[in-house]
């Protein structure tokens, strides 16, 4: 047998592996890390996919939390796993597309080291001032930003996160200066702003929405390209006086690089499935999301506009993690 021979056999059979491989997986648990700790909209939308997933691929699928780094370390643990299928990521706006930008020193490429498998869906933010303040509207909080300039402090879960970023890019656009407080966490965040410590947020929305509904906080705007069906009658952002603003949280699934493409589409498959369901609906909706089925292809296109989208934000903010 020739040299040729010799290749053309060992492909052929490396391919005929892999294939049978495929075919059946799973055949044993997968599992799933969530690069954050417990309790976060992140882990809350894992666990919804996950206990569905479990069903559709009759085993179990498992969430590991794997929290530190904004999202780095877990990422890092599914970028250098095998490529099997075994152990996916439940990854986000911040650590797949933000990180980049933030981090000097990435231990791995979310667009080379990861393989797109399902976008999940998003959910916007909601802008929300403390009462004392006077604006009723985003075009009263800008004049007011502008007439006080730096008087302003808006609180976030920590630097470089969406809801920092998301004030940066509304300071961008609206071309004011407000002061920067970061916290650990968007609950001691919240809890200051109700306390009237900060003036201002980029909140979630489901932990704001009964701080707004009683009247101990106001909002103005919803950060997203839509109103949120939560709360029809807020506006957006860009619809109240600043087009072109657009800032969501999103969620993807997501495996190591060079993922059999019979183990994606198959996964791709199921999630779009159950996101299609009536009661993942509803969930998904309870937490102020929508779910967006859609194909490996979009979400890596997807990933790409975010990265560069990112980038532009974290620049002009001047924000680092290092």
């Amino acid at each position: 047998m020739t040299a040729m021979q010799w290749v053309v056999v060992s492909v052929t059979a490396t391919g005929m592996v892999a294939m049978a491989h495929a075919q059946s997986y799973p055949d044993k648990a997968v599992r799933i890390i969530v690069p954050f700790s417990p309790g976060g909209s992140t882990d809350i939308v894992a666990r919804i996919t996950s206990q569905k997933l479990s069903e559709r691929l009759r085993q179990s699928v498992v969430i590991d939390n794997r929290g530190g780094g904004g999202g780095n370390i877990g990422s890092e643990l599914v970028a250098k796993a095998p490529p099997d299928g075994y152990l996916l990521l439940l990854g986000t706006v911040g650590s797949l597309t933000i990180n980049p930008s933030l981090y000097k020193k990435m231990p791995y490429d979310p667009l080379k080291d990861l393989t797109p498998l399902a976008y999940l869906g998003s959910t916007p933010n909601v802008l929300v001032i403390h009462p004392s303040l006077p604006p009723k509207s985003v075009r009263e909080l800008v004049a007011l930003a502008k007439s006080k300039p730096g008087q302003l402090n808006y609180a976030s879960a920590g630097t470089g996160g969406s809801v920092h970023l998301a004030a940066e890019l509304f300071k961008s656009l609206a071309k004011v200066d407000m002061v920067h407080v970061p916290y650990k966490g968007s609950a001691p965040a919240l809890i200051d702003l109700l306390g009237g410590q900060t003036q201002l947020m980029f909140a979630t929305l489901p932990p704001a929405l009964p701080h707004v509904k009683s009247g101990r906080l106001r909002a103005l705007g919803m950060t997203g390209a839509k109103r949120s069906p939560l709360v029809p009658e807020l506006p957006t952002i860009a619809e109240s006086g600043l087009p072109g603003y657009e800032i969501t949280q999103w969620w993807g699934l997501l495996g190591p690089p060079v993922l059999p493409p019979a183990i994606a589409t198959r996964l791709n498959s199921e999630v779009n499935a159950i996101l299609q369901q009536p009661e993942v609906k509803e969930r998904y909706a309870s937490e102020g999301a929508d779910t967006a089925p859609n194909t490996p292809e979009w979400f890596s296109s997807y990933m790409k506009s975010e990265v560069a989208k990112w980038a532009k934000v974290v620049r002009a903010s001047g924000a680092t993690a290092d």
